[in-house]
């Protein structure tokens, strides 16, 4: 990931960011849900074996908790621009609380893909028309006007299809512990899968049940993708790999050793030697 020549300002719910003509950006998992406008350049969006492409002017709709690539670059001499707003959990649950339970959808299933185009409309393009602004003359806008921004991006995503109701509001059993903010606090944790379903509060049949409303990952691989990005990021930090292996999880370093491999294509010693 390269962020040396890139501006990020970072609103809580809003993001703006842009970057020099050249440069890209690449990511592998969303950790909220989020609205983007691509104002200047293209996002290219790798979804297992789906691609999809989004050009200046265009909206789209990215999952949280999936294992996406993102590649953000320049069109031409135009650097690449954006204007992102996140759906973060603890904001989705007061936005949730408000709502009359006759006006919710039943019988809707979520949001398949990871990454879905929105169709332009008056809601949506007033919606970052208003933004625009504060991303071309650098002003910080208060916090009043994020919280009513982030509400009023809710309800254009809402009206747009109801499978956003089951994709946004995944915590709507209010007697169970929110299964990925949780696993997302603990997964360095040696607990097994059976362990973080009696944590959330839910046999180990609705464990994976949930989870798979959730994630395309079976809860085990989602753990092993996880550890092994926070792995790949204590060792570009510095840390032993010795340490590394043992603080993100993992009981045996030859099995870290032999997982990591696989995925990055290189021994964890090698990845460190990388950032020296």
């Amino acid at each position: 990931m390269r962020l040396s020549d890139e501006s990020v300002r970072d609103h809580e719910s809003v993001i703006f960011s842009c970057f020099l003509p050249g440069e890209n950006l690449q990511e592998h998992r969303m950790v909220n849900h989020s609205l983007v406008l691509v104002c200047e350049g293209e996002i290219d969006i790798t979804d297992g074996a789906r691609n999809l492409t989004v050009k200046r002017g265009e909206y789209v709709f990215l999952k949280r908790d999936c294992q996406i690539r993102i590649h953000k670059h320049s069109s031409g001499d135009t650097p690449y621009s954006a204007m992102s707003i996140r759906f973060k959990r603890p904001a989705l649950r007061n936005y949730f609380r408000q709502l009359s339970p006759d006006n919710l959808p039943s019988d809707v299933a979520c949001l398949k893909s990871a990454a879905v185009k929105i169709e332009p409309n008056l809601y949506i393009d007033s919606l970052f028309a208003s933004l625009r602004p504060f991303l071309t003359n650098n002003v910080e806008p208060s916090q009043e006007f994020l919280d009513m921004k982030f509400s009023e991006a809710l309800g254009c995503v809402l009206k747009i299809d109801s499978a956003f109701y089951p994709t946004l509001f995944d915590f709507n059993e209010a007697w169970k512990i929110d299964l990925m903010e949780f696993m997302e606090n603990h997964f360095s944790e040696d607990m097994s899968i059976e362990d973080f379903a009696i944590y959330t509060g839910r046999s180990l049949a609705t464990f994976k049940r949930d989870f798979a409303r959730l994630s395309p990952l079976t809860p085990q691989k989602w753990l092993i993708e996880r550890r092994l990005e926070k792995a790949a990021e204590l060792l570009s930090e510095g840390l032993s790999v010795t340490d590394t292996y043992i603080q993100v999880g993992f009981r045996n370093r030859s099995h870290f050793t032999k997982l990591f491999t696989a995925k990055y294509n290189c021994s964890p010693s090698s990845w460190k030697q990388q950032f020296k």
